[in-house]
C-alpha cells in the first residue's frame, strides 16, 4: 500500500515556496492557455471549474468569464485570494459548495494522484461536477516514475469503464512532447475532451512555430480508450 499522501506533500511544498512546477511557466504554459482559452471562447464556455489549481500561475495566463479554483493546499488557496480576487477558489473538502460548471478542467493533476483512493475519488468528482465538457491535461499510460509525487496512470480506461455517460471527443497532443535530455522544457501530458454523447466541439490549437492558429473538430466515432 503507497503510504504517500499527495496531498500533505503539495501543502508542505507550497507553504516553502515551492511552486506548481515547469509545466506552469514559459512556453508550456503558453501552449496550454492558448488551447484553453480557444476552447472557452469557441464552444461559448460560461463558467470553468479548476480541479487543482495550484498556485494561479497558469490562472494567470487564463481569459475565462467565470471561474472557481479548487486545491488540497491552504497554502496554494491563501495565494491565489490574494492574487485573483475576482475569482473565487475552494478546498477540496468543500468541494460540494461549488455548482456544476459548464467546463470542468484537470491541468497536470492526474499522475499526481499517487492514491488509488484519491484517484478515484478525484475523477468521479471532475466529471460530476461538469455540465457540458471536461478537460484533461495529463498523461495517459500506466507507468510508475522516479518520483514519488507521480504516478502515470491510463485515465482513459476508467472514464470508458466508471463515467460511460461521457464520450472522448477530442485529442491534443503536445507540441513540446517528454524528451528525458529536457525535462524541464518539455511534457508529457497531452488534451484530452470529454463531452456527452451526442456533442461535438471546437479546439483551437496555438502554432508553436508560426504562432497562426489552426481549427480542428471532434471526429464522430473517436475511441474512448485512445492513448497517446
Amino acid at each position: 500500500m503507497n503510504a504517500f499522501a499527495s496531498g500533505e506533500y503539495w501543502e508542505r511544498r507550497y507553504r516553502a515556496g515551492g511552486h506548481s512546477g515547469t509545466g506552469s511557466c514559459g512556453h508550456l504554459a503558453t501552449f496550454k492557455a492558448g488551447v484553453i482559452n480557444g476552447f472557452v471562447a469557441d464552444n461559448a464556455i460560461a463558467d470553468v471549474l479548476d480541479l487543482g489549481c495550484g498556485d494561479g500561475h497558469l490562472l494567470s495566463l487564463l481569459q475565462v468569464p467565470g471561474y472557481v479554483g479548487v486545491d488540497v493546499s491552504s497554502a496554494a488557496l491563501a495565494s491565489c485570494v490574494a492574487r485573483f480576487p475576482q475569482h473565487r477558489f475552494l478546498p477540496f473538502a468543500a468541494l460540494n459548495a461549488a455548482t456544476r460548471a459548464d467546463l470542468a478542467m484537470s491541468i497536470d493533476v492526474v499522475f499526481h494522484l499517487v492514491e488509488d483512493a484519491v484517484f478515484v475519488s478525484y475523477m468521479h468528482a471532475l466529471f460530476g461536477h461538469a455540465k457540458r465538457y471536461v478537460l484533461v491535461y495529463s498523461s495517459n499510460t500506466d507507468r510508475t516514475w522516479s518520483s514519488p509525487h507521480v504516478l502515470h496512470r491510463r485515465f482513459t480506461d476508467f472514464v470508458a469503464d466508471c463515467r460511460p455517460e461521457w464520450r472522448l471527443l477530442a485529442h491534443v497532443p503536445n507540441h513540446y512532447p517528454f524528451d528525458p535530455q529536457r525535462p524541464d522544457e518539455t511534457s508529457f501530458s497531452d488534451f484530452f475532451v470529454y463531452g456527452h454523447h451526442d456533442s461535438g466541439c471546437s479546439v483551437r490549437i496555438p502554432s508553436p512555430a508560426s504562432r497562426e492558429r489552426a481549427m480542428v473538430r471532434s471526429t464522430e466515432g473517436e475511441g474512448d480508450r485512445a492513448g497517446r
